[in-house]
């Protein structure tokens, strides 16, 4: 599988429809990968909170419009990184979207963890509340988004569900990069997964500068492609089945016994108590 990690830069003084055009440029340069992925609310720009209401669109919207077309021009997997989503009650989503080659949309994510510090999302957007993975050609997909990833029980989930890969679309800050590759790596680790995380890049609204550093890890914790900081696509490939190897040559995630079966961690033990198994 070939991956192409795209980079965008979301500047306040760009218009979203000319966003949209000038990654359709960047998205065609990616020609020849199985799987194109964007970062979190590239088109909208993550800390445009103002523009929120006024930015939020459908699933059948101008974004995906473009991003269907974009599946279809170069037969790939399209992972659109995320929308502001507005729904049939007017409630606003933080939404990934993953497209078919055929621009089909295959499956859709809504942010679970909305973010708060030094951030509006938390007060203007409502947290997803649905877990799921999608079969492809190229195994079984989940995707969580940016804040998702200091929260290790929902990727334990998405394993439990049958995940192989999972794709993080981000709008991650410069100021904590190295939480950002901590964490990918962490994850992909514990989890023994394909980790495909795309970051944004550039100064957005309010001055803060976005981290880059998009980057693919291996189920082993090999970081199999790092970015940098600037815009640009960045190529990855990969063998799909490395996943299902590692499982088998070390397999911890078979090892585990839930937690529900130690009934007794639960409770406090006294100070200057004697513990002795039962």
């Amino acid at each position: 599988m070939r991956i192409a990690l795209v980079q965008v830069a979301s500047g306040a003084d760009e218009a979203p429809d000319a966003r949209r055009a000038r990654v359709g440029r960047m998205v065609a340069d990616a020609r020849g990968a199985d799987l194109v992925v964007l970062p979190e609310l590239w088109a909208a720009g993550y800390f445009a909170f103002d523009a929120y209401a006024d930015r939020a669109e459908s699933l059948s919207g101008a974004t995906v419009s473009a991003g269907r077309a974009w599946a279809r021009a170069l037969n790939s997997h399209v992972h659109l990184g995320s929308i502001v989503e507005r729904d049939r009650e007017g409630r606003l989503f933080n939404t990934a979207i993953l497209l078919s080659p055929d621009g089909v949309i295959r499956h859709t994510y809504r942010k679970i963890h909305v973010f708060g510090y030094a951030s509006r999302e938390a007060e203007l957007l409502t947290p997803g509340e649905r877990l799921d993975v999608v079969d492809t050609e190229f195994g079984r997909f989940g995707a969580t988004t940016c804040y998702d990833l200091r929260f290790p029980e929902m990727w334990r989930d998405l394993v439990d569900l049958g995940a192989q890969s999972v794709v993080v679309p981000a709008a991650w800050p410069a100021a904590r990069r190295e939480h950002w590759r901590l964490f990918t790596s962490c994850r992909a680790v514990e989890e023994q997964i394909l980790l495909i995380a795309c970051n944004a890049v550039g100064v957005q609204a309010d001055g803060v500068e976005l981290a880059g550093h998009s980057r693919v890890v291996g189920p082993w914790g090999d970081v199999l492609v790092e970015a940098g900081t600037d815009e640009g696509v960045t190529f990855c490939d990969v063998d799909p089945a490395v996943v299902d190897e590692v499982r088998a040559e070390f397999p911890v995630l078979a090892d585990r016994r839930p937690s529900g079966v130690f009934p007794a961690a639960a409770r406090l033990i006294e100070p200057d108590t004697e513990e002795l198994p039962n």
